[in-house]
């Protein structure tokens, strides 16, 4: 007996579902390392996640998974189709030949050492020192570097492995294709807003806007945007991150500077808008493909929507607006709804990634992308990171950061051993700008909506076309599905140019 109610399918999915609620702990671990663990529980913690991570590394690689999908693929073999249960057996079949070239040993050590170094990232930038960082840097390098060469194809670049991870299909050369033209159409933008006559007012964003109230002010956006806090919750972290536990559970984090108001609310909607793609997921597949996301990229495009074409539009200000006054009395007392619009869209160069401006971010990924190639090829030693760092900085973004806080050591990704991520943001921008185009397409003037408070028409649309489509597509397949085109750099450059031109009066 064969297809999707045989008993060898339905054992293979609950094979991949207790795989997942066992990983959905270690999750839970990770999300309390980072928000809730002791500054004395580190080491505890590291031995926990490793022994988790062994665990549900000898699920994946059991050999009765092999058994399972070599049946499975026998039995459906010139089936064709783009099925849900020919894109479970598909994805299954890619992640497990992926862990079966892992050494148990090897994930295990990488589960340890990242919580350690994850620990030590913390106070070395909290110090702003990076001889701190660096003996855990090369840990992790290290281990990263092992982790390609055993999953790596033969003759391909050693960063293409870790890419593949997170954006699965995607390759540097790839990469370079669609980062190049953009990298050349912002660089243009950026001299042409320097050296525009219009400049909005940067002050207004910088005055006291005091913490508690944006603790109130921030959820009360996500929740207008469709976050479901009955099902997720937000808290503080060193770094704001999303991470979707499972079905029901999905935990937000954020971070606050009382005289920046944009960091803390536009990165509660990031994280928010990575929480509603969680959320979205179909429940009842949860742990198989078809309850997952497609990529890294797809979901970067879901949260760096709802941060730059929903939250820094006007229209989301014409219906936030009021509330905000309401809640920050005193530092917009007396400002316009059109100044404070622009100075939360004001392009200028600045150190922290997550802190830049819709223009300059890609430029801030570039470089990042940049770096670790070298540094997984073995061409650049984490020692010379710091010195390597501020000389690309100075080339792309046109400053010289200070301190290593404030340049290689902002991100907690390395730490983490998430050696191949960053791309994938600036790929979400790209598919963002594209994907929301085909969604005003279908429902009309957006803006119109977003004006009345009126979010729900655009979350059920990416709900339908992309968050309950699990891993039904790849990436480059759902784009083409839900917009008939293929990845652009085009789009994006489109938005930004109509966008800043306006307030740039370029």
């Amino acid at each position: 007996m064969s297809g999707p109610h045989s008993p060898a399918y339905l054992e293979l999915v609950e094979h991949l579902q207790q795989t997942a609620l066992l990983g959905s702990c270690a999750h839970l671990l990770g999300w309390d390392e980072q928000t809730y663990l002791p500054p004395k529980g580190g080491e505890l913690r590291a031995n926990q996640m490793a022994l988790l991570s062994g665990m549900v590394h000898e699920r994946a690689t059991a050999p009765r998974m092999g058994e399972l999908l070599s049946q499975l693929e026998e039995e459906t073999a010139g089936a064709g189709g783009e099925t849900p249960e020919a894109a479970n057996l598909r994805e299954a079949r890619r992640s497990y030949d992926r862990a079966v070239c892992m050494p148990k040993r090897l994930v295990e050590e990488l589960s340890r050492v990242t919580i350690l170094s994850q620990q030590a990232w913390v106070e070395a930038r909290q110090q702003k020192d990076f001889s701190k960082f660096l003996p855990w840097l090369e840990k992790v390098v290290t281990l990263k570097r092992e982790e390609a060469t055993a999953v790596g194809k033969d003759g391909a670049p050693l960063y293409d492995a870790l890419l593949d991870d997170y954006e699965p299909g995607m390759t540097t050369d790839m990469v370079h294709a669609v980062f190049t033209p953009l990298r050349e159409e912002l660089v243009a933008l950026v001299q042409q807003i320097a050296g525009s006559e219009r400049s909005p007012d940067r002050s207004l964003i910088t005055r006291e806007y005091p913490i508690e109230a944006q603790r109130r002010f921030g959820p009360r956006a996500a929740e207008a945007i469709g976050f479901d806090f009955s099902a997720g919750r937000l808290d503080e972290a060193a770094h704001p991150f999303c991470s979707g536990i499972g079905p029901g559970d999905c935990r937000l984090t954020t971070r606050y500077d009382a005289h920046f108001f944009p960091q803390a609310l536009f990165g509660t909607l990031h994280e928010a808008g990575h929480g509603l793609y969680e959320q979205g997921l179909q429940r009842d597949a949860f742990g198989t493909p078809m309850g997952h996301s497609v990529s890294l990229g797809i979901h970067e495009s879901q949260s760096r929507m709802w941060e730059n074409f929903v939250g820094r539009s006007r229209a989301f200000w014409e219906c936030f607006f009021e509330p905000a006054c309401e809640t920050f009395p005193e530092p917009l007392a007396g400002v316009t709804l059109d100044d404070f619009y622009r100075s939360v869209n004001i392009v200028e160069p600045s150190f922290i990634r997550v802190e830049a401006d819709e223009v300059t971010y890609n430029l801030h990924i570039m470089l990042r992308f940049e770096l670790e190639q070298p540094l997984i090829s073995g061409d650049l030693r984490a020692a010379d990171v710091p010195a390597v760092w501020n000389e690309t900085f100075k080339k792309y973004i046109g400053l010289t950061p200070p301190d290593d806080a404030l340049g290689c050591m902002q991100d907690v990704h390395w730490s983490g051993g998430l050696i191949g991520y960053f791309p994938t943001y600036a790929l979400g921008n790209m598919y963002a700008a594209q994907f929301y185009n085909a969604a005003e397409a279908e429902l009309g003037n957006l803006h119109e909506q977003f004006a009345h408070g009126e979010f729900a028409p655009l979350r059920d649309w990416l709900r339908t076309n992309i968050h309950e489509r699990g891993q039904l597509y790849r990436a480059d397949r759902l784009l083409k599905a839900v917009t008939g085109q293929s990845l652009s750099h085009e789009p994006l450059v489109a938005h930004l140019r109509q966008k800043f031109g306006a307030i740039y009066d370029l």
